[in-house]
């Protein structure tokens, strides 16, 4: 919860407040707040899920299938994959973290496309990759998808810190992507992709037990 409040600050503190909220990318209001909670060792909310995106960069950073794309906002996250398919299409993944309430964000996918042919394919994926999370683990609820593209809420795992939930998100995401990398691939040779993408999901399961 947050409120109104009528403070009085000189101009040349107010100044250095506005260079380091344009440096953080943040809001002038929500750089007092991160100042004044630190000060009095109280983590906000935003300082929470900043940790956890900057631990998820990092482990992003090191991987070659992904282009990180510049933050829209504070709460999200979004980076880029090339799937091998005709024209080489570029599929992406958003996560969306929430401040508060019960669930942890969102994870949404897309891709960007006028091919009807292409959006049936994904969305075939899609419905593969929900079958094997109900199946095996019971996760997926809520997820939805058509057109080339899907949403899933994702669940705060119990007990997890901000480094255990940055690798959490960003192993759901990587898991994700091979399976749809391999969906593809098993389409260009002509064989049935959906033992591959079960098979995939499954060595995922077994790895991660941080339930998303």
């Amino acid at each position: 919860m947050k409120s109104v409040y009528s403070i009085v600050l000189s101009d040349d503190v107010v100044g250095q407040i506005d260079r380091l909220a344009y440096t953080n990318g943040t809001s002038r209001s929500n750089m007092i707040n991160q100042i004044l909670a630190e000060y009095v060792s109280y983590r906000t909310p935003e300082k929470r899920l900043s940790d956890i995106f900057s631990q998820a960069v990092e482990l992003i950073d090191a991987m070659d299938s992904f282009r990180l794309m510049s933050l829209p906002s504070d709460t999200m996250l979004s980076v880029k994959s090339a799937i091998s398919y005709k024209y080489n299409p570029t599929v992406r993944y958003s996560v969306e973290l929430y401040k508060n309430g019960d669930r942890l964000g969102r994870l949404r996918v897309s891709l960007r496309t006028q091919n009807a042919t292409l959006a049936q394919l994904m969305d075939g994926f899609f419905s593969l990759w929900h079958t094997c999370e109900e199946r095996a683990s019971g996760r997926g609820e809520g997820a939805e998808w058509g057109g080339g593209k899907y949403s899933r809420p994702l669940t705060a795992p119990d007990g997890a810190d901000e480094s255990m939930v940055a690798k959490a998100i960003v192993d759901h995401i990587n898991a994700f992507d091979g399976a749809l990398k391999g969906y593809f691939a098993d389409i260009n040779r002509g064989e049935e992709p959906s033992k591959g993408v079960a098979e995939a999901y499954l060595e995922y399961d077994k790895k991660n037990k941080l339930a998303l």
